[in-house]
């Protein structure tokens, strides 16, 4: 099997599935919230994790909240900003290449009669720094929503670049980012990065599905989206889980050694498929300066789907839009927006690595790509 398509979800660690051994014995078991010893255990062993992920991420552990996931953490942020900080503004600013988790948000806070104003993207699929300044000038800007890598074509947000702009065009303008897919693929210090507030995935990272961290730097008031007995700071209630915090750590400690090394090793893969695949009157749409674990990439001749499952049948899986909307067969409209046009966008794939695929996946991957050009391409 080779399986290029991490950027929908990984799969779960050694370590990871040891981690979750651990903490499922009876030992670590209490509801962390008892006042028994073995609840006193378990609230140890939670905040040691807690204080542990924040120094991994660069911040301090009271800024760290563990979640479901980031479309939750995304959800928390978006919302739970604006409905706290009333008085900050009435806009929000953003692009319409983001993650649906974003989107919806930012659908739900129009309807509300907030106003969002998007952002123009470049044909690299980053916002251009006019349309920010302009934007920006109008005034009034609460909250600016980004995504640090995009999910679909792995383009890098200038994020140094448009927080310096931010800062100093509207220095109230409070910065959500989404860096789901950054993660462990390059470095991030939050101590450093110049944003408010930031989502994370464990899923995406060799953890199991179910646990996400949302970021807060000290000092950002936003209001919880789930109520209830007030654990985590009242930031989100519910009995907190050394079990999933657990499985987020062990995924973190792994993703966030050898960073170099990793991505050096990914991007000789994404080179050498660009390269077979352009020869090959593939069109390559992500950009040159793309992070090298996405690569999304238009077959001439095969609409996504029907590439998708004709490389299905040699035990290969790739995606054709985001997971998250790939089941409505729509075309990506993060490629749409970035100015490609439909023919070429309903024939594009994504292929997304992981620190675990090699080259020889990628040599197999030409020769069965050009079986499938052999068997299926009409010319």
């Amino acid at each position: 099997m080779i399986y290029f398509d991490n950027s929908a979800t990984t799969f779960v660690s050694d370590s990871v599935r040891a981690k979750l051994q651990e903490l499922t014995e009876d030992a670590v078991s209490a509801n962390p919230g008892a006042l028994h010893k073995l609840g006193n255990r378990a609230i140890e062993v939670y905040e040691g994790i807690r204080r542990e992920t924040a120094q991994l991420l660069g911040a301090k552990p009271e800024e760290i909240f563990f979640t479901s996931c980031a479309t939750e953490s995304a959800n928390t942020a978006i919302k739970g900003y604006m409905s706290r900080n009333k008085r900050a503004g009435n806009a929000v600013i953003s692009t319409r290449t983001e993650h649906k988790a974003t989107l919806e948000c930012l659908e739900y806070l129009a309807k509300l009669g907030y106003e969002i104003r998007y952002l123009k993207v470049g044909m690299d699929g980053k916002p251009t720094a006019e349309s920010l300044e302009e934007e920006l000038g109008k005034g009034d800007v609460a909250l600016a929503c980004f995504t640090l890598v995009n999910n679909e074509t792995g383009s890098v947000l200038p994020f140094e670049n448009i927080s310096k702009t931010i800062r100093a065009v509207s220095p109230s303008t409070a910065i959500y980012l989404d860096c789901v897919q950054a993660l462990g693929k390059m470095p991030i210090d939050l101590s450093k990065l110049g944003a408010d507030m930031c989502s994370f995935s464990g899923h995406k990272i060799h953890s199991i599905k179910g646990n996400g961290v949302l970021y807060v730097k000290k000092g950002v008031r936003i209001d919880p989206l789930i109520l209830g007995g007030g654990q985590q700071d009242g930031m989100r209630s519910g009995t907190q889980s050394p079990v999933l915090a657990g499985a987020f750590l062990a995924a973190l400690k792994e993703v966030t050694t050898g960073i170099d090394e990793s991505r050096g090793k990914v991007k000789e893969i994404n080179d050498y498929l660009r390269k077979e695949l352009s020869d090959r009157g593939a069109r390559i749409l992500s950009p040159d300066d793309a992070l090298p674990y996405v690569l999304n990439v238009s077959f001439e001749g095969f609409e996504s789907e029907t590439m998708l499952h004709c490389l299905e049948i040699y035990d290969i899986y790739v995606s054709t839009v985001s997971a998250c909307s790939a089941k409505q067969k729509k075309v990506s409209y993060v490629l749409l927006e970035m100015g490609v046009d439909r023919k070429t966008a309903a024939n594009a794939v994504r292929l997304s690595f992981s620190r675990h695929n090699t080259m020889e996946e990628a040599h197999e991957f030409i020769k069965c790509v050009d079986q499938i050009y052999e068997q299926f391409l009409v010319r």
